[in-house]
């Protein structure tokens, strides 16, 4: 079953999946975001570039297409975009 997501008044879409684990694939408005995880997270950008501050780093990061970044469990991370983004999520 696919499950829809719906974050910070719509500026941050997705839809969930399971395929050998959880997944989302979703899109990105310009912003600044802060999410938080429960789970270990792998970020693949799939077109665009963000910018991207986890929790224990000193400094932000950018990632643009066909880059990926990891986030522990129980923790958190910043995101900005200047234009749209869309993001392959996968969930452990």
């Amino acid at each position: 079953m696919i499950t829809v997501n719906e974050y910070f008044d719509g500026a941050v879409k997705s839809l969930g999946y399971e395929n050998n684990g959880k997944s989302t694939v979703g899109v990105i408005e310009p912003g600044d975001y802060e999410f938080g995880t429960s789970t270990h997270e792998t970020m693949i950008v799939v077109e665009g570039e963000m910018k991207v501050l986890l929790a224990n780093a000193a400094d932000w990061k950018s990632y643009a297409t066909g880059e990926k970044f990891e986030v522990a469990a129980n923790s958190s991370f910043k995101v900005k975009v200047a234009a749209p983004v869309s993001y392959l999520c996968k969930y452990q």
